[in-house]
């Protein structure tokens, strides 16, 4: 079982986990090579060593139109001269927002990136506004990646949005983003995503976050660590403050281990094969970085959600279409099961599993495709076999073959798919194929 493990002690960020899972490939310039070339507009991605407490790591930088923003840009860019020239709504609060969230800057601790702005844009205050649209728009149609990192890189995005869209009150629609700060969070992002695709885990399990403590200054005062919208990301998900007095996890971070995580806990029974190290900037007394490690362990455990609901006004078919949908949604498993009701109506249990991550919007889809005016949720860790999928050269062509390992099992079977279409065409049963099959 091929293992990713995050070691969230000092908290995560976008860079940091980036740097961190470089570390782990056998030819790290050759990805950022890559990554520079998928079509990321004005950005130009960097990596060097770094060293945090006697540890040698990675440190990744992004520069977009040839800046990397510093302490004094950031503050140039929030100063007075800065609020008279805009007029700031709760959606635009978020125009400047990267990886610390509200436009937010503490004084101790800083990672990789905090709010980028191109002088040009410092001087006479001009700012292009990117909105989610504009992001899609950017993610789908200009770079040369897998539409299933597409679909990650929107998915990460989407969770960091609503986020501020919960704590300001305003629509996801009406979120703004500077075009900028923008760019540097499509890169992290993209980053860590691409990695991810590349590295192939079967699973990733994560320790406990450490937020930081203390409170961060924003533009328009002062919040406690961790940012609202670092905190709204982080529900579900085991989180600490620990003593150091600085903002450690940012909504980016956040929002990348929420969605790719299956489970949070101790560091389980494994083979590792490499670690990598990605460093923030800042010095504490404990080693400033992320520290991922990928090996082999044995068994598969993960995390998931199952949500339910009692519906007695459905017919068959309505069913079969909401079933259907939820499943194209992202559901990992829907299935039915008849019940007794008040007033002894027959009816049907809806259940539901699906990823943490997922659940918002599985939710969303059982209200929209049933009948049922409440959901129920239950949080579970299930034990599943490790599961391949091979390709097979037959007398009919090539068939599919599922392989499922762990625990001390090994089971192999045919995708039901090339089955069926295999015995329509020779006018034979399932089992006939399966068993002529079976015997080559």
């Amino acid at each position: 079982m091929r293992t990713l493990y995050l070691d969230c002690g000092m908290g995560a960020a976008g860079d940091m986990l980036t740097a961190a899972l470089i570390e782990l490939l056998p030819d790290p310039d050759a990805f950022i090579e890559k990554l520079n070339k998928i079509g990321i507009p004005d950005v130009q991605i960097t990596k060097e060593k770094a060293v945090k407490c006697g540890i040698t790591g990675t440190h990744v930088s992004v520069k977009v139109h040839g800046i990397e923003e510093d302490e004094s840009m950031h503050e140039h860019s929030h100063g007075d001269d800065h609020e008279h020239h805009h007029e700031h709504s709760h959606s635009d609060e978020y125009e400047h927002h990267h990886e610390h969230g509200d436009h937010c800057h503490d004084d101790e601790h800083e990672h990789d990136h905090d709010h980028h702005h191109d002088h040009a844009h410092s001087h006479d205050h001009t700012h292009h506004h990117t909105s989610l649209h504009d992001i899609e728009h950017i993610v789908r149609d200009h770079m040369d990646i897998p539409d299933e990192v597409k679909n990650d890189i929107l998915s990460v995005y989407n969770l960091i949005a609503e986020a501020e869209s919960h704590v300001h009150g305003v629509p996801v629609t009406e979120i703004h983003f500077h075009e900028v700060g923008t760019m540097d969070a499509v890169a992290d992002i993209t980053a860590v995503c691409l990695l991810m695709h590349e590295l192939g885990p079967d699973q990733v399990i994560a320790s406990p976050v450490n937020t930081g403590s203390g409170q961060v200054r924003c533009a328009h005062g002062i919040l406690p660590v961790p940012a609202p919208a670092t905190a709204y990301i982080l529900q579900d998900i085991p989180a600490y403050q620990g003593m150091i007095r600085s903002e450690l996890c940012t909504p980016t971070g956040a929002a990348l281990l929420k969605h790719f995580v299956t489970k949070f806990g101790n560091m389980p029974v494994m083979q590792t094969t490499a670690i990598g190290y990605g460093m923030g900037k800042k010095d504490f007394e404990a080693a400033n970085c992320v520290r991922a490690m990928i090996g082999n362990s044995q068994d598969l455990t993960d995390t998931v959600i199952e949500l339910s609901c009692n519906v007695d006004d459905m017919t068959a078919e309505e069913v079969s279409f909401a079933m259907d949908r939820l499943f194209e949604g992202g559901a990992l498993e829907v299935y039915t099961v008849p019940v007794g009701m008040k007033k002894s109506r027959p009816g049907l249990l809806i259940r539901v599993l699906c990823k943490p991550s997922d659940r918002d919007d599985i939710v969303k889809l059982i209200f929209k495709y049933t009948s049922t005016i409440g959901i129920r949720q239950t949080q579970a860790e299930r034990f599943v076999l490790d599961r391949n999928i091979e390709t097979k050269d037959t007398a009919y062509g090539q068939v599919r073959i599922k392989t499922s390992t762990g625990y001390g099992v090994t089971r192999l079977k045919y995708e039901y798919d090339d089955l069926a279409r295999i015995a329509a065409e020779q006018g034979k049963s399932l089992r006939e194929i399966s068993q002529e099959l079976g015997n080559e």
